[in-house]
């Protein structure tokens, strides 16, 4: 064959191997927008984050934007693999069905030979076995609501179709732009039967313009797909704070403060989600939505904050939350003796753990309403978990599983490195009057005068201690006094406190405040980042005085 038409193959081999990664992302991006089975571009990036540490995991962050920029960095990537993969596998098909024995072996239907299929099928058994290698962790996550053991097989069996129909597309594509006379050996075995036809490239050029088409044609419902599932993605909203002079004792569901790592957030059916009780229990059960609620309900006013939350931020909200404690599902299952951990599964593949004792702590709850309704989308819905007195993390929303371990287990950000004491610090910050967070430290927006009354307003918080008293220093921390209790909640929430001052002479002035918590825990002094088990510190901000 010359080296023409050689070159003309392999450009056939590309067209067909972009029409088949284009077919491949529309079956992808379907299955994920109805059926909530996550691709690789999504799912590749959820299997890595766990085993980054937390240096370079924030060091992405700060090449890439943020989490978000680093999430919509992940999945162009995975999507423009997928395309990578389209063209090479189109050339490698090319170069497989115009060699010698590609051109000998015998043929199929729709002119694919035998080597040829072959090589297609090896090509798409290794893809998939090397994706359930790698992926399978995650490929038990379901963003539509189903368990973590059906979502397995569903991730697994939708992976096996989609390489299927990738190699599908690939030959009957290359076939039909590529005639078949230009791709049989001569019968004396020396040189094409056509080797001189000059209609070769005309031919060609003709049927790679109609595949050219019908890529884009295919591509546009692709596009229409992802610009939905854009359409409902996180960046809005992930890292919400809720703070500032407006805020109140039980947060509204709609400013709740909001932390995922996902770029699209479980989109849950009720009529699909299910709840698996397994591990080493006695007896297994899985519980469907109606058969969650018909257990009995209590309510329960929890707060939760987020690990990354720094002193003074607004990563933590206080709600009412109804549901089902976590130990009544787990005594009905009969745990085992050697029982050492829950580990949670969440419906978008987000794993956590913590020790059966706080699962089986009356206050550990699996929860569906969130101030007398249903759970948000965001929040979790249908159901969620909530564990006083540990950080967010170990909240575990959109949950579909509760696996009892005999071991000590890690979750998603617990890999990276997070803890090993995910216990929330007792801590107290300010948040009127309005201040702003600059390069020098936290500042009142607006002045203070001399001989006026101002009111302090603030929040403590001690985890499932409670809160038991909190003071105030107004001279940078050198004498304190004790300010009022607006809202003491309860021993698992917030406490809202206030402290009026008359400031009396001109000039900055350090506002400062701690406080203790029900169980005589004083709130530590010692200033400490995020990283590794939350921060501590006094909440520090400047007044100036006219």
């Amino acid at each position: 064959m010359s080296v023409g038409r050689r070159i003309t193959l392999l450009a056939v081999g590309i067209v067909a191997g972009l029409t088949a990664a284009a077919v491949m992302i529309l079956i992808m991006a379907a299955a994920r927008t109805w059926l909530g089975i996550s691709p690789p571009p999504e799912a590749v990036p959820d299997r890595l984050a766990p085993t980054l540490s937390i240096e370079k995991f924030f060091s992405l962050f700060g090449q890439y934007g943020g989490y978000n920029g680093l999430k919509q960095f992940g999945i162009k990537v995975g999507i423009s693999a997928l395309v990578g993969a389209g063209v090479l596998f189109g050339l490698l098909y090319a170069l497989v069905a115009s060699s010698a024995r590609g051109k000998n072996a015998p043929r199929w239907p729709g002119g694919v030979s035998r080597f040829g299929a072959i090589f297609l099928i090896g090509a798409a058994s290794v893809l998939w076995l090397g994706s359930m290698i790698l992926l399978w962790p995650v490929l038990a996550s379901n963003f539509r609501g189903l368990p973590p053991s059906q979502a397995r097989w569903v991730s697994s069996i939708a992976l096996m179709i989609e390489y299927a129909l990738f190699g599908a597309t690939l030959a009957f594509t290359f076939h039909k732009i590529a005639p078949d006379n230009v791709l049989l050996q001569s019968t004396d075995g020396v040189s094409d039967v056509n080797e001189k036809l000059p209609s070769f490239g005309r031919t060609v050029g003709r049927r790679a313009i109609l595949a050219t088409v019908a890529t884009a044609l295919i591509s546009a419902p692709s596009f229409g797909l992802i610009r939905r599932l854009y359409n409902r993605a996180t960046f809005d909203y992930d890292g919400r704070p809720y703070s500032g002079p407006g805020v109140k004792p039980i947060a509204p569901n709609d400013q709740f403060y909001t932390v995922t790592k996902n770029v699209v957030d479980p989109n849950i059916s009720k009529r699909v989600w299910a709840l698996e009780i397994t591990g080493k229990v006695d007896s297994p059960k899985t519980y469907d939505f109606d058969q969650l609620v018909s257990l009995g309900a209590i309510e329960q006013e929890t707060t939760l904050m987020c690990i990354s939350n720094t002193i003074g931020a607004g990563l933590f909200s206080n709600a009412v939350w109804t549901g089902v404690p976590m130990a009544a599902l787990l005594t009905a299952s009969g745990v085992s003796p050697d029982a050492v951990e829950v580990k949670l599964h969440a419906a978008d593949g987000y794993t956590d753990t913590f020790a059966i004792e706080k699962a089986l702590d009356p206050t550990t709850m699996v929860v569906y309403l969130m101030n007398g309704d249903p759970l948000p989308e965001r929040h979790g819905y249908p159901a969620r978990v909530i564990v006083p007195g540990l950080f967010g993390e170990k909240n575990v929303k959109w949950v579909t599983g509760i696996e009892v371990i005999d071991y000590d287990g890690q979750g998603f950000y617990e890999q990276q490195g997070w803890g090993p004491s995910f216990v929330i610090p007792t801590r107290s910050d300010i948040f009127a009057p309005q201040w702003r967070r600059g390069s020098k430290g936290d500042a009142f927006v607006d002045p203070f005068n001399r001989n006026r009354v101002a009111t302090i307003k603030g929040r403590a918080f001690g985890g499932n201690r409670g809160i038991r008293t909190v003071e105030v220093s107004v001279d940078g921390g050198e004498s304190w006094n004790p300010a009022t209790i607006d809202y003491p909640g309860t021993r698992l929430t917030w406490t809202f406190w206030s402290y009026r001052w008359t400031p009396t002479t001109a000039g900055d002035i350090v506002v400062l405040s701690r406080a203790v918590d029900g169980e005589g825990g004083a709130q530590s002094s010692e200033k400490r980042g995020i990283v590794a088990q939350g921060a501590t510190g006094y909440h520090k901000v400047t007044a100036h005085v006219l």
